[in-house]
């Protein structure tokens, strides 16, 4: 550990690089338990009634974190080490008391609409459902309706530990959720029916909120929200946040487009197109996770002491190694692409022609991941520069330019034809932020 602490401390690159391998490593071992949640969760529901009501009841809370919460890293961080750099410690922990108490009104209002407008919202997501089976759903829907507060402030609350570069307790957490809940399942399943899955999924949050609050609390860093007036630092972050979170519903809503254009193509489309993403999902998850999460704060505190060499060696180093090292795995995985899909997917009502299009599905959409993971790097000195406006408009872009590259393949390759679209769009979107980082480089640097 000595040995391996000296390394790491030499350069900021070293730096970067362990606790991406922390943070990807911690990462893992989450999805890992949350694939054995789910196995879980197919054993005591299958395809039942009862899970549909769920899964529907789920779809908007967990969609609103992905959203709201997800957003306020890029937009906290910046600001905030820009702040300690400036003004000192003391009035950075002043901004970030402002951020938890704002934060906190914006999740708990956002909640209260939700549960205002659960009658007409799910109404439509729930369309098909037969009264007693809708009646379910708002049951459920209320019941994991906290999930949002309580993610939401385990995110401010773990965006401060990412500040400090302790990356590993705040990735580690969130294996407390599927831990309880398939505790929730295998205990009280028998008894509560679907409602122990509700009571697992929000017990697990409501278990990571507590924790990371008893981790801050040990570290002396205050966790009551303390408004003290407005202030320019304040308003930057809310500039900030304005365009991540418009930026994350076009992506998401990028998403739903595929499945929707892929519904509008022949049977077993939608579902090709799912399994043919679950392998490159994953990937992301883990890799890119690792590297956005380990390199904002860094390319944060080069901005903010004006360290233009550094950011540029930096990003030079990292998309660099990212390309020698995910293109040749890529390319691999892409010729290997429909073996992968026969040895996790091809068993029982799975045949050999679902491997042949679920494999050429994936085989396309692995070759976005070189892409993605350099643009992960360009997107967080993006968001350090506090410039998330252009990551805004790069997602209006994406949503345009998917939908009609979408129409053009699907003509001609079918549901395959989406997942080649998916690759463009990425070597568009990355080139057209790539463009736009420099130009902000210069403006940053001539300014200064």
């Amino acid at each position: 550990m000595g040995r391996w602490n000296a390394w790491t401390s030499v350069s900021i690159n070293r730096r970067i690089f362990a606790a991406s391998l922390t943070v990807g490593a911690l990462t893992f071992l989450v999805h890992v338990g949350t694939a054995a949640k789910e196995l879980v969760v197919a054993y005591q529901f299958g395809t039942t009634d009862v899970i549909d009501a769920f899964l529907i009841a789920f779809l908007l809370p967990s969609f609103l974190i992905s959203v709201v919460a997800g957003s306020l890293p890029s937009a906290v961080i910046p600001t905030y080490l820009e702040v300690q750099h400036r003004e000192g410690r003391e009035a950075a922990e002043q901004l970030y008391a402002g951020v938890m108490g704002w934060s906190l009104v914006l999740l708990v209002g956002i909640s209260s609409m939700m549960a205002f407008l659960a009658p007409v919202l799910l109404a439509v997501l729930g369309s098909g459902f037969g009264e007693e089976k809708l009646a379910l759903t708002r049951s459920l829907y209320f019941a994991v309706m906290p999930i949002l507060t309580l993610k939401g402030l385990a995110t401010v609350w773990t965006t401060r530990l990412n500040a400090r570069d302790q990356f590993a307790f705040a990735s580690a957490v969130p294996i407390l959720t599927p831990i309880v809940t398939v505790s929730a399942l295998l205990y009280g399943a028998g008894q509560w029916g679907i409602y122990a899955l509700a009571a697992g999924t929000v017990g697990g949050a409501l278990l990571e909120a507590v924790i990371i609050g008893w981790y801050l609390h040990t570290l002396k860093i205050t966790l009551v929200p303390r408004w003290s007036g407005w202030s320019p630092d304040l308003g930057q972050v809310m500039k900030q946040y304005g365009p991540g979170v418009a930026g994350a519903l076009f992506m998401a809503s990028t998403i739903l487009v595929d499945q929707a254009m892929a519904a509008m193509l022949g049977p077993g489309s939608v579902s090709a197109l799912s399994y043919g993403g679950k392998v490159v999902s994953f990937a992301l998850a883990v890799g890119a996770t690792a590297l956005g999460t380990a390199v904002l704060p860094h390319f944060s505190r080069m901005v903010a002491a004006a360290d233009w060499e550094g950011v540029r060696h930096t990003l030079r180093t990292y998309v660099t190694l990212i390309l020698k090292v995910t293109i040749p795995l890529t390319l691999s995985a892409v010729l290997l692409s429909e073996w992968i899909v026969g040895v996790i997917f091809q068993r029982g009502a799975f045949t050999t022609t679902d491997t042949h299009i679920v494999g050429q599905v994936q085989a396309f959409l692995l070759l976005q991941v070189p892409l993605y993971m350099a643009g992960t790097i360009v997107v967080r000195l993006i968001s350090a520069l506090k410039a998330n406006h252009i990551l805004m408009w790069g997602c209006v872009l994406n949503f345009i330019v998917n939908i009609v590259l979408n129409y053009m393949f699907m003509q001609w390759l079918d549901v395959v034809g989406i997942a080649l679209a998916t690759f463009l769009v990425y070597v568009i979107s990355v080139t057209f932020l790539s463009y736009m980082l420099v130009g902000v480089l210069k403006d940053r640097q001539r300014n200064q």
